[in-house]
């Protein structure tokens, strides 16, 4: 199962549908792109700053990112030209239809490039694209 940014940030750090996220990931083998390194630092942060968790709470979640990363329950796809290219033609294809941002372009096209996994995310865009190229989509279900 291919997790963005944001599902990653919702298992590494408390937020009202963690428990949710939890519970659709577990038992499965999880993949996500490299750019999720800075970007859960960079959401961790966010989060900090804007005091809805504490430097505890942000240096407890990046720890937990790096064990998953590090006993590779997370494991991390290459970014390389190949999901540049891939992302450029994604944001192409979905256009106009979905105004699709690069930083999600690249989790899509490095989900499909790596065997069409199933994609989890909770970003309504990543959703419409995904579905729009035809990835399988994983979300919670309707009322939670």
């Amino acid at each position: 199962m291919y997790l963005d940014s944001c599902v990653i940030v919702k298992l590494v750090s408390h937020e009202p549908d963690s428990e949710t996220y939890h519970g659709i990931v577990t038992g499965q083998a999880l993949v996500t792109s490299e750019l999720a390194v800075a970007e859960v630092r960079s959401a961790l942060l966010t989060k900090e700053r804007t005091g809805r968790i504490s430097r505890q709470a942000r240096l407890a979640g990046w720890r937990l990112f790096q064990d998953k990363v590090r006993d590779q329950e997370f494991l991390l796809l290459p970014l390389n030209r190949q999901v540049i290219e891939r992302a450029g033609a994604v944001i192409d294809q979905c256009h106009p239809n979905v105004a699709l941002r690069t930083l999600d372009a690249i989790h899509v096209a490095t989900a499909e490039l790596n065997g069409g996994e199933q994609m989890c995310s909770s970003d309504q865009r990543v959703c419409e694209a995904s579905d729009f190229i035809g990835l399988s989509l994983v979300s919670p279900p309707k009322g939670k």
